[in-house]
Order: structure tokens, then C-alpha cells, then sequence
């Protein structure tokens, strides 16, 4: 029996031939020649899944599936050129395959990246868009298993040994989506919370009251619910970093939404109120203007002075706590994927 090293991999299969000749005289060869192409696929799938889970460029992304589809289109078009062994059933089952992956690149994964462009709109779109994700991972999953299935029914008919390394490329790829499926659950739940602010602000910036006190609410009970989900998450290999940095980020949206905002709040009516006695006191002829009117006008425009120093001192307040929170968790959940994703 003929003993061949194999790297397996969640997405193919690579076989390390022993043969010299290009020709498909043998089983083994053949296996050689059509995982050699796989395995192109395979190193361009696993820098794309990367790209996709993290990276901040639609255009970096992008690129990566359209060059991916290029090798996905080269390796079908030799393996279709080349003979197959002992007829075509085993080469139309590898091109099924390769062809299935490259239709989950032109739609699931293309429909994706569109998704990913409006995911932080709201929270329903970012559960959405990761729900794609793992969609389409289970699909390409699935797709594997039926793909590994035949190869090994092929080596077996060839009387051809398959041995699996320790450290191939598919294992990196399995702990890779365990890693991206902790930090997925505890991303969804800092969003949940995270959206909130978003809405306050835009509130802010419309010096909407109503608003701003509805949102700020919100995002109280939000961050509050946040705190006791977070307390019954497991980590991933006791590394509690992530969950630990979301509770500081949540404490700050709680303080934020009890301390910070209603100061906020009360400086905006203030300045509506100024805004209404300056267009009243506008109105009236300086000749009608009573003494009340202008020590009322005086006294207002020293409260707004005072509560515009105020409002800009607790605005700068936020923004460089809200920084630090964010620059925190940003770098927490970069250092956690870098530690437990496997490298190339």
C-alpha cells in the first residue's frame, strides 16, 4: 500500500506526490496533480476569509475575492484540460467542488460585502450580516465534507494511504471560525449596546430634547441589560479580555446616560430659552424694550456663557473617554484574534 502525506483542509485537500513524472500513469499522481491546484484555492480562501472577518477595506476585500475567483477559474479550467483517471467520475466530482466554491464567491460572499457596507446602520443589519457570514461558511463547510468524502473513496479504490498533518492549514481554519464565533457573540452584544449611542448623539446634534431623553434611556437600559449578558458568556480558553473591556465600555455608556447627558439636556433648553427672549428682544423696538427685558436678556446671555463652558468641557470629556473606551476594546479584540487565530 502506497503511503502519501496529506495537508487537510477545511476548504480541500493537498497531496504531496512522490511522483516525478507530469503524466498520470498512477492514482497517486493524479491526486497529486488535481490537489496541487487545490491548494492555490486554499491559501487564496484562507487570506480572504481573514480579510473578510476584519478588515476595514471594502476595497482590500474585494479585491481579494475577485483575485480568488481568478485562481478558483484557473485551477477548474486545468484540471478540466487534463484527463482524468480511470475516466471522468472523480474529476467531474472535484469540478463540482471547485465550481460550487466559486458560486458561493459571485453570491453569498459578493452579497456580503454589500452588507457589510451598511452593518453598522443598525443592529438588525449587523446581525444580519454575520449571520451571512456563518451561513456561508456552513455552506463551504458542508461543500468540504461531500469533497473529502471523495477523495478518500478515491484513495481507498487506489489502495492509496492517506496521512493527515498536525498542523495543515483546514485545522487552522476550524480554530479560526471557533475563535470568530466567540468574538462574533460578544461584538453583536457590545452592538446591541453601542447603537444606542449612536442614536443619542444623532439626537444631540438635532438638538431634539425628546430625543435625546428617549435615547438616553435606551441606552441606559441597553448597557445595564449589556453587563448581566456579558456576566454569563464563557470565554474562549479562559481569555476574558474582550468581555472584559465590553464592561468598561458599557460602564462608560451607563455614566454617560445618568451623569453626563442630562447636563447636556439641561444646557439645550437653556439655549432654546436664550434663543426665544434674543428673537423676542430682537423684535421689539429698542425704543419699547423694557429694563426687564434687557436685565432678563443680560442675565440669560451670563447663563449661556457659563452652561456653553460647561457643555463644551463635559462634550470634550466624553469624546476623549469615549476614545479611550473605543481605542481600548479596538485594540483588545485585534490582540485577541492575533493571539488566538492560528497564522499562516
Amino acid at each position: 500500500m502506497k503511503t502519501l502525506p496529506l495537508k487537510l483542509t477545511l476548504i480541500l485537500l493537498f497531496v504531496i506526490s512522490t511522483a516525478s513524472s507530469q503524466s498520470f500513469d498512477n492514482a497517486s499522481e493524479y491526486l497529486d496533480f488535481v490537489a496541487k491546484e487545490q491548494q492555490a484555492v486554499t491559501k487564496s480562501m484562507w487570506k480572504y476569509t481573514k480579510a473578510l472577518a476584519h478588515s476595514k477595506s471594502d476595497r482590500s476585500i474585494e479585491g481579494k475575492r475577485k483575485n480568488l475567483l481568478k485562481t478558483v477559474d484557473r485551477a477548474i479550467e486545468k484540471i478540466k484540460k487534463a484527463d482524468g483517471f480511470e475516466g471522468d467520475d472523480y474529476k467531474n466530482k472535484v469540478l463540482k467542488h471547485m465550481t460550487f466554491n466559486k458560486d458561493l464567491l459571485n453570491q453569498d460572499y459578493a452579497k456580503i460585502i454589500d452588507m457589510k457596507a451598511v452593518a453598522e446602520q443598525s443592529y438588525d443589519a449587523m446581525e444580519a450580516y454575520i449571520l451571512a457570514q456563518e451561513l456561508a461558511d456552513q455552506k463551504m463547510e458542508e461543500s468540504q465534507q461531500e469533497y473529502e468524502k471523495d477523495f478518500y473513496e478515491f484513495a481507498n479504490t487506489h489502495n492509496i494511504q492517506i496521512v493527515e498533518s498536525e498542523s495543515d492549514l483546514g485545522k487552522k481554519m476550524k480554530i479560526s471560525n471557533e475563535v470568530f464565533e466567540h468574538y462574533n457573540d460578544l461584538y453583536l452584544t457590545y452592538f446591541k449596546v453601542y447603537i444606542n449611542e449612536v442614536y443619542l448623539w444623532e439626537a444631540v446634534e438635532a438638538n431634539d430634547i425628546s430625543a435625546i431623553q428617549q435615547n438616553a434611556n435606551a441606552l441606559n437600559a441597553a448597557a445595564k441589560e449589556g453587563l448581566e449578558i456579558l456576566n454569563t458568556k464563557d470565554t474562549y480558553k479562559n481569555d476574558k479580555s474582550i468581555i472584559n473591556s465590553t464592561k468598561t465600555a458599557f460602564e462608560f455608556f451607563i455614566e454617560e446616560s445618568e451623569e453626563k447627558i442630562p447636563q447636556i439636556t439641561e444646557f439645550l433648553i437653556l439655549n432654546e430659552d436664550f434663543e426665544k427672549i434674543k428673537t423676542t428682544l430682537e423684535q421689539t423696538p429698542e425704543r419699547k424694550r423694557t429694563k426687564e427685558q434687557i436685565n432678563n436678556y443680560n442675565k440669560k446671555v451670563k447663563d449661556i456663557n457659563k452652561g456653553a463652558a460647561n457643555y463644551n468641557k463635559i462634550n470634550n470629556q466624553l469624546n476623549t473617554k469615549r476614545q479611550n473606551v473605543i481605542n481600548s476594546l479596538n485594540n483588545t479584540n485585534a490582540n485577541f484574534l492575533s493571539k488566538h487565530i492560528p497564522k499562516d
